[in-house]
C-alpha cells in the first residue's frame, strides 16, 4: 500500500477505538521519541506540546501527536506550541457515485462505492483515515453533490452499512457527511418538496432521525440546489434560505449542519447577450440573503466566481457576506488543471485565497476530494501535496506554500538528497506559474475541451449557454467587467474595485478577466498584449521542457513506483504543452494577423 506523506509510520494499526488510543498508538512507535498524552477535554480540536508531554482535547491530543511526530521527523525536537484549527468544520468533499464511478475523479474508481453499494477494503479506509486525520481533517462527505436517483438508498436500506463505514473514520475523529437531494420527498411519493410545506418539513425530520439514530456522531447534509438543472427552493418560488432552513431546522435536534453550496448558475444566456455576466450570479442570489440562514447552515462558496478555472478573482461574497456563516470551497481534483496528469501545485492558490478574507469570516473549508482507487490514491504521487497541503492550511491559513511544500517532500521522501529535494520542491513551486502560463495567462477562463476540460478549444464554450466567454474577435479579446461593463467589479469592496478596474493598475494574470483589451495595446513591461499571449504560451511549453529534465535528474532517487508514474505523465503534459501551445497561439493569430516578433513557429 502506498504510505504518501505517512513513510515513516507503521502501515499496521490495531483496530483502535478513540483518537485518544491512536494518538498514544502513534506514538508509542517511534522509539526515538518519547511523548506522553494529557487529556483536557474542554480544549476540543486544540492542542498543546511542551517537550515531551501532549495536552488536548479527545481530537486535539491526536492532531498533537501527528504534530509532535512530523517535527520529530524533520529534526525539530522539544517543542513548545499551542495550536488549535482555523476553522472548526475542515471538510473533504468525493464526488463519488455508487456505481463506483467518481464525477471529475482522475485517481480511480471510488474507494467507498461500487455495483450500486458500499464496497471497500476496510485497510485502506482505516489508512486513508489516518491520512486525513494526520493533516487536520475533520469531516468527509462520501457521496457526490450531484446526487443521482440511487443515492437515496444511502438514507435508506443501505443506511447500516455507511454505519459501519463511520465507525472506521471515527477513531480518527473524522465525522461522515451525506449529500442529498432536495426532491428526495417526492421520491418517497410525497406530491412535492416545497420547503414550507408541514409533510415535508416531517419528513425531513424523520430522515434525520433515522440518520442519527444509526450514527449518533453524523455531521450533517451537503446540498447542491437550483444549479445544473438539481431540484430546489426556486422551483416552488420559495428562497434558498428558506430551502436551507427547512433542512437545518431538521437536523438542529442533532447538532447536525446544512453545507449549502452557492453554486447557483442557471443563469443561462444567449452568446449574443452582453449584459448578463456568470459570474455575478452568486453575489446577486445571496446577498439580498444576508442574515437569513440559521446559525446551523453553511454557505459553501468556491473560492472564484466561475467554476475552479486556473486563475479566477476570489468570490466577492467571501469579502461581503458578513452575517452568514460561510465555508470556503477548493478543488483538489484537477478537472481545469491537468486532470492529475499536469503537475500542478495549489498550495499557493490556497494562501493567495485565505490571505484576502477578513480574519473571522469563515466558519468552515471544504475541498473536493482528489482521491481515487489508484495505488497511490492521487493518480500522480504529486498530486499528494495538494490534499496535505489543503488539511495543513485548513488548519493554519497563514503556513507559507514552500514551507508546506518542504515539508510534504520531507515525509513523502525522505531519502533524498538535500540538492534532489530542493530541485523536487522548486520544481512544485514552479508548477502551477508553468502551467497557467502554456494553458490560460493573463485571466482567460474556458478555453477546454467542452465536457471534458483537458486540453484546449479556444471556442469549445464560446457559444454556448453558460456565460462562459471570452469574446475574441479580430480587434480585442476580454470581457470588460467594470462599471462601464458587465458592472461585475461593483460587487467587491470599494478598495478592491479600485485595483481590479483600473486596467493600468489591475493584476496581468486577472487582466483579461476584468478588460477587454486591443491586441495592439501596450502591457507595463512595453510588450503588445498579442507578443505577451505568444511569449508566455512558448515560454510554459519550454519550462515544461526544463521540468521533464528536471524530473529525470530526481527520478532515480525515488521510490519505483512513483518514477514509473511521474516520468510516464510527464511525457503526457510535454504533449499537452505543445498542444496548448500551437493551438491558442495560432487561434489569436489567425485573429489578429500579428506576427511573433521573436520569429518562432506558429501553425496557420
Amino acid at each position: 500500500m502506498h504510505k504518501l506523506w505517512l513513510q515513516s509510520f507503521s502501515n499496521e494499526m490495531p483496530l483502535l477505538n478513540s483518537p485518544e488510543e491512536v494518538a498514544r498508538w502513534e506514538l508509542s512507535q517511534f522509539h526515538d521519541a518519547s511523548f506522553s498524552v494529557c487529556l483536557r477535554p474542554e480544549m476540543g480540536d486544540g492542542f498543546e506540546i511542551d517537550g515531551d508531554i501532549i495536552t488536548g482535547g479527545p481530537t486535539g491530543v491526536l492532531y498533537g501527536a501527528y504534530t509532535a511526530l512530523f517535527s520529530s521527523l524533520t529534526g525539530k525536537k522539544h517543542l513548545k506550541m499551542r495550536s488549535e484549527p482555523a476553522y472548526r468544520l475542515r471538510m473533504l468533499d468525493f464526488w463519488d457515485n455508487l456505481d463506483g464511478s467518481v464525477e471529475r475523479g482522475y485517481a480511480g474508481r471510488s474507494l467507498f462505492f461500487d455495483h450500486g453499494g458500499l464496497h471497500y477494503d476496510p485497510q485502506r479506509i482505516r489508512f486513508l483515515a489516518r491520512l486525513l486525520a494526520s493533516c487536520g481533517i475533520n469531516a468527509v462527505c462520501i457521496n457526490n453533490v450531484n446526487v443521482l436517483f440511487e443515492a437515496q438508498r444511502l438514507m435508506e436500506d443501505l443506511l447500516p452499512d455507511v454505519a459501519e463505514l463511520a465507525g472506521l473514520f471515527r477513531p480518527f475523529g473524522i465525522r461522515l457527511m451525506l449529500s442529498c437531494d432536495f426532491a428526495l420527498p417526492i421520491r418517497h411519493g410525497l406530491p412535492t418538496a416545497d420547503p414550507l410545506d408541514q409533510t415535508v418539513q416531517d419528513f425531513w425530520r424523520s430522515i434525520a432521525e433515522k440518520i442519527w439514530n444509526a450514527i449518533p456522531d453524523f455531521a450533517g447534509f451537503v446540498v447542491k440546489a437550483d444549479s445544473e438543472h438539481r431540484p430546489g427552493p426556486f422551483t416552488y418560488g420559495r428562497s434558498h434560505a428558506e430551502g436551507a432552513n427547512m433542512l437545518g431546522d431538521a437536523v438542529e435536534p442533532f447538532g447536525g449542519v446544512v453545507v449549502w453550496r452557492a453554486f447557483v448558475y442557471n443563469c443561462q444566456q444567449d452568446w449574443r447577450d452582453t449584459t448578463t455576466d456568470r459570474p455575478k450570479a452568486a453575489y446577486e442570489h445571496y446577498m439580498p440573503l444576508d442574515g437569513a440562514f440559521h446559525d446551523n447552515v453553511l454557505l459553501q462558496i468556491k473560492n472564484g466566481p466561475f467554476d475552479f478555472q486556473v486563475r479566477e478573482p476570489i468570490s466577492p461574497l467571501l469579502l461581503s457576506l458578513r452575517k452568514t456563516h460561510l465555508a470556503l470551497e477548493f478543488q483538489l481534483t484537477q478537472e481545469y488543471t491537468g486532470h492529475q496528469i499536469d503537475i500542478y501545485s495549489m498550495p499557493g492558490l490556497f494562501s493567495e485565497t485565505f490571505a484576502q478574507i477578513p480574519r473571522g469570516q469563515l466558519s468552515a473549508v471544504a475541498a473536493v476530494a482528489n482521491i481515487g482507487r489508484d495505488d497511490n490514491y492521487v493518480g500522480h504521487p504529486f498530486a499528494a501535496l495538494n490534499l496535505f497541503a489543503y488539511g495543513c492550511m485548513a488548519w493554519q491559513p497563514d503556513l507559507s506554500p514552500r514551507q508546506v511544500t518542504e515539508l510534504w517532500c520531507h515525509l513523502t521522501y525522505p531519502s533524498l538528497s538535500a540538492s534532489c529535494e530542493e530541485k523536487l520542491v522548486q520544481l512544485l513551486m514552479d508548477s502551477r506559474e508553468i502551467y497557467e502560463k502554456y494553458t490560460a495567462p493573463l485571466g482567460l477562463c474556458w478555453m477546454v475541451n467542452p465536457g471534458f476540460h483537458y486540453g484546449p478549444s479556444p471556442d469549445g464554450y464560446e457559444y454556448q449557454s453558460w456565460g462562459t466567454y471570452h469574446k475574441a474577435d479580430r480587434n480585442a479579446v476580454g470581457i470588460d467587467r467594470t462599471a462601464q461593463g458587465t458592472g461585475y467589479v461593483l460587487q467587491y469592496p470599494p478598495e478592491i474595485q479600485k485595483r481590479y478596474a483600473d486596467p493600468a493598475v489591475c493584476p496581468d494574470h486577472l487582466l483579461l478577466f476584468f478588460h477587454r483589451v486591443p491586441y495592439q495595446a501596450v502591457m507595463s513591461d512595453g510588450r503588445t498584449l498579442i507578443q505577451r499571449i505568444y511569449d508566455d504560451h512558448f515560454e510554459g511549453c519550454e519550462a515544461v521542457d526544463a521540468m521533464s529534465q528536471t524530473l529525470c535528474q530526481i527520478a532515480p532517487s525515488l521510490p519505483e513506483d512513483d518514477s514509473r508514474v511521474c516520468l510516464d505523465r510527464m511525457e503526457k503534459q510535454k504533449l499537452n504543452a505543445r498542444e496548448w501551445r500551437d493551438v491558442v497561439n495560432t487561434f489569436f493569430h489567425r485573429l489578429s494577423g500579428a506576427d511573433d516578433a521573436k520569429g518562432r513557429k506558429i501553425y496557420d
